[in-house]
């Protein structure tokens, strides 16, 4: 949704109502339903998908401690579709579906995102210091360099990958490290050429 505040001066004996004056925009707001489902393993998979959800509507730690409480910053990405800069104002969630124990195994999310409006330091949209990130938990078999031809399309983007996550070694990765995985618009960025790795050893 997207809205604009706009203000009626009413005129005494007149006839109509006065003309709408502009005064500004309201921030636009977009509401995305999530369903979850667990009903095939019973786990507790929907529980935690659903608390990861209420986490992004509390101030976040690093912002807590410089006295400046802000909640996570998130962005919305479907295909073409991209969202504008923002933060999770409200989750409202039904679960429709338990297991015998009493554990949530079936949940419908609403979630509501608005629009973060102004600048904040280091953080202004339109400078390109904004960008959406996703966490990858590493398997058996994965490589800096096959995460990197699977989320960008270009394996020697793998740099990007090391840099974001303080990795000294590219050939060493621990199972069940979580991995954050920077976005395609950030790469341009973070890329360091010149940086102390061998494309073609990561490679194989």
């Amino acid at each position: 949704t997207k809205a604009a505040a706009w203000k009626r001066t009413p005129a005494k004996g007149a006839k109509s109502a006065g003309p709408p004056e502009y005064q500004g925009p309201q921030p636009s707001k977009l509401t995305v339903e999530m369903f979850f489902d667990a009903s095939d393993t019973h786990d507790t998979s929907v529980v935690k998908a659903v608390e990861r959800l209420f986490a992004c509507c509390v101030p976040t730690d690093e912002t807590r401690q410089q006295q400046r409480s802000s909640p996570p910053w998130v962005v919305f990405h479907w295909g073409g579709l991209t969202g504008f800069p923002g933060y999770v104002s409200q989750v409202q969630v039904k679960y429709t579906l338990f297991t015998t124990s009493g554990v949530p195994v079936r949940a419908v999310c609403q979630v509501t995102m608005e629009e973060i409006s102004g600048e904040t330091p280091g953080q202004n949209p339109t400078s390109g210091a904004l960008h959406a990130r996703r966490v990858h938990r590493v398997q058996t078999g994965d490589t800096l360099a096959h995460l990197a031809w699977r989320e960008y399309g270009d394996p020697t983007a793998w740099r990007v990958i090391a840099e974001a996550n303080d990795i000294d070694d590219p050939m060493r990765l621990t199972n069940g490290r979580e991995l954050l995985l920077p976005a395609l618009d950030e790469l341009d960025r973070l890329r360091h050429p010149d940086g102390p790795y061998d494309d073609d050893t990561v490679g194989r």
